[in-house]
């Protein structure tokens, strides 16, 4: 395996000769965090849902960043288990990157048993189950990064209005990522999550994109790459100083 850390271009492609899983990555963020990685040197598996435009769409984007062989797969999740049975099949996986996870917005009347059930098993069970997953062939390696996506300002603990359910399992990313920083400090694996603001995907109806302009710092929404690149860019240092830091990329969000 190449030295990432060697000669000229081990410093501009830090993660050449690691391999990156990117789960939720054929869209938005994390279709963003792909093509990111693959400009950092990083081979690509990529995880999307149900989209195979979508899919292929951000394999190449990512081939033409830097990842040529970048390799995906379509994979509904419900639960962590739907994954979790693909990892032996995937090969290495050195850099986990998780931006999948269910939004809802209603207010606790609203919010249904079931709706706290999902919210909690995909925003923060299964990027847990698959951190325990990858940790311990990361820790034998020597090297191995996480990078986890919140949600806006869940860096801290905050009230809620309308997404309380979402918001607390985005929350517990910071517990998560804190605890991982300190079990993996020896092993020289690092994790973080990135809490991006108001961020114009392809998910946006224009409605909803005018309501966002209407509340984003300058009027101005986040494009993906930028929220990415500060989060990769930490993310790929070795060592990587801003293990266990949970980073609200947000551009100065007041709400």
């Amino acid at each position: 395996m190449a030295d990432p850390q060697a000669g000229a271009t081990g410093r501009d492609r830090p993660l050449l000769g690691r391999r990156a899983l990117v789960v939720g990555g054929s869209g938005g963020l994390g279709r963003a965090a792909c093509a990111a990685l693959a400009r950092r040197g990083a081979a690509l598996v990529v995880q999307g849902g149900s989209s195979r435009e979508r899919l292929e769409a951000a394999l190449a984007e990512a081939r033409a960043a830097g990842a040529p062989e970048a390799q995906g797969f379509l994979q509904r999740i419900e639960r962590p288990a739907d994954i979790l049975g693909r990892l032996g099949s995937l090969g290495r996986i050195d850099v986990l990157a998780v931006a999948f996870g269910p939004f809802l917005q209603a207010p606790l009347a609203d919010t249904a048993a079931a709706d706290w059930e999902r919210l909690a098993l995909l925003n923060l069970a299964l990027p847990g189950a698959l951190c325990s997953a990858l940790l311990p062939a990361m820790a034998a390696r020597g090297w191995g990064r996480i990078l986890l996506f919140g949600g806006t300002r869940t860096d801290a603990i905050r009230s809620y209005r309308t997404n309380a359910a979402y918001a607390a399992a985005k929350t517990g990313l910071g517990v998560l990522a804190k605890s991982l920083a300190v079990e993996g400090a020896a092993s020289n694996v690092a994790c973080l999550v990135a809490c991006p603001g108001l961020v114009d995907t392809e998910y946006l109806g224009e409605d909803r994109r005018e309501a966002l302009r209407a509340l984003a710092p300058g009027g101005r929404l986040l494009a993906p790459v930028w929220v990415a690149e500060a989060a990769v860019g930490l993310l790929s240092a070795d060592p990587c100083a801003a293990s266990g830091a949970v980073l609200s990329l947000d551009g100065g969000l007041a709400l």
